[in-house]
């Protein structure tokens, strides 16, 4: 059989790999850049080592408290008087021109029924439904003129932590991860915990996924109750020993299969293996609260049944940026009110105003709010009118969505407290003073833990892709 006949029954790898000084490695190297399995430094046998950022951050972590469904702004943060004028009346028609929604153009004017109060020196408005977020007014930045494109759950879900209002693209907290690796050892740098008012979230884990990135950098979820992750303890008769002698003959034929291969996810299972190892120690320390004081634990309602599912995640979420956790990332659904809001709207409040307030106040208490990024927030706001489609029976009317305009807020490490962003028309239906795209929001949270937006790429099928696609702007207002 002749050398040409014998090559052509070979693979490429395996005959680079036999010629494997010089050229030939070369070669394998190439061709393994092309297909996007090459490992590069970030793909070393601890993918989460800490990375050196592009510039100084002011944020070493953040705690991104995502309120899924869609909060109402103009019953929270952003009070219209002029609806209450209007109420239940057809809205101008000037206002409604450039709307092609014929949804949105079918509800009557709704006025919020909620009473508002200006806190801090700067005069910041909050609702009687968030009496404990009120008062750290001084400590926060007010974003009021937030826009999407999309106006339906799930593509506006991903676009707020993806990027991209389609699924297969990492999360925040993966291209964190990813660009940044971890402080902690012994939790994964990247946490996701969810808690509920009745419903699931509507993007489900494509929000924290990691996407095309290897698979170390997707989210890992933590329950509030019992094991925080299930099975992370040893089966019966099993015992640490024993692990530990399995764990190294696996990484031993991981490390062997990784230098034929040169697959990163071959890396990621390592590394799973090895941090799973590890949590089965830190994780019963880090859910025992045992060593928390009886003050602390009330300050976050872990002894209320209301407060209870979200205290415990925001409790938690403190506890894992102490430990180096770089994203924790806490879910809170449902706020999708298109009927009975005023009751509806209360129960969510009750359930996560207060651990929301706890948690600012313990990291500014701690002197961890200063290189802690905290963001609260959905993924669009509501319409001024009521949703027409599911009745108007009196107080029981609710908001359909409304991409065009919606608030959130941020404290902590980089962001100027106290102040209010952006402003909407009379009535709430368009932003009229500094629009910020959910690009520039991301463009922005990554600026503040020391990333650029532009450079922070991954080469995945011949294009270099980031979290903000090919748009943002860092929104300078928002830093201190």
């Amino acid at each position: 059989m002749g050398f040409e006949r014998m090559t052509d029954l070979r693979s490429r790898r395996s005959f680079l790999w036999d010629c494997a000084s010089g050229v030939g490695m070369m070669g394998l190297a190439h061709l393994l850049a092309l297909e996007g399995r090459t490992a590069d430094a970030r793909s070393s046998l601890n993918p989460m080592a800490p990375r050196e950022p592009h510039f100084e951050p002011r944020a070493k972590s953040i705690i991104y408290l995502f309120m899924s469904g869609a909060p109402s702004q103009v019953d929270l943060f952003d009070p219209k008087p002029k609806l209450r004028e209007w109420h239940g009346k057809p809205v101008p028609e000037s206002l409604l021109k450039d709307l092609t929604d014929t949804v949105l153009k079918g509800g009557m004017a709704m006025g919020s029924p909620r009473e508002f109060k200006r806190y801090g020196q700067a005069g910041m408005h909050f609702s009687d439904y968030l009496p404990h977020i009120a008062p750290w007014a001084d400590d926060i930045c007010m974003i009021r003129s937030m826009y999407t494109e999309h106006a339906n759950h799930h593509p506006a879900q991903l676009l707020m932590n993806c990027g991209v209002p389609r699924q297969g693209h990492p999360s925040l907290g993966s291209w964190l991860a990813y660009g940044l690796g971890s402080e902690s050892q012994s939790l994964p740098g990247f946490v996701v915990m969810t808690s509920s008012s009745g419903k699931g979230i509507e993007g489900g884990a494509s929000l924290w996924s990691n996407g095309f990135l290897p698979s170390t950098y997707r989210g890992v979820t933590f329950r509030s109750q019992g094991d925080p992750i299930l099975h992370v303890s040893n089966p019966d008769g099993v015992s640490d020993r024993t692990q530990r002698a399995r764990l190294d003959i696996l990484k031993d034929l991981n490390e062997r299969h990784y230098q034929w291969t040169g697959d990163v996810e071959i890396n990621s299972r390592i590394a799973a293996y090895e941090l799973a190892f590890r949590m089965q120690t830190a994780t019963p320390e880090l859910t025992d609260f045992s060593r928390e004081s009886e003050d602390t634990l009330e300050m976050y309602g872990i002894n209320d049944e209301t407060t209870r599912p979200f205290g415990t995640n925001c409790l938690l979420a403190r506890r894992m940026v102490e430990r180096g956790v770089r994203v924790v990332q806490l879910y809170h659904s449902t706020w999708d009110d298109h009927s009975d809001l005023n009751k509806n709207l209360k129960k969510n409040c009750d359930m996560t105003d207060k651990p929301s307030a706890a948690l600012l106040q313990d990291l500014k208490q701690r002197g961890l709010l200063d290189d802690t990024l905290l963001v609260w927030g959905g993924e669009f706001g509501r319409t001024p009118m009521n949703e027409f489609r599911r009745g108007n029976t009196p107080g029981k009317e609710g908001r359909d969505h409304h991409p065009y305009c919606f608030s959130l807020w941020l404290a902590g490490g980089g962001i100027k407290g106290g102040q209010v962003i952006g402003e909407t028309d009379e009535f709430g239906y368009h932003i009229v003073e500094d629009k910020i795209h959910v690009h520039d929001f991301q463009a922005t949270l990554l600026h503040c833990l020391g990333l650029d937006h532009t450079k922070l790429t991954y080469r995945h099928q011949g294009r270099d892709f980031r979290l903000t696609d090919v748009g943002g702007k860092v929104v300078r207002k928002l830093l201190a």
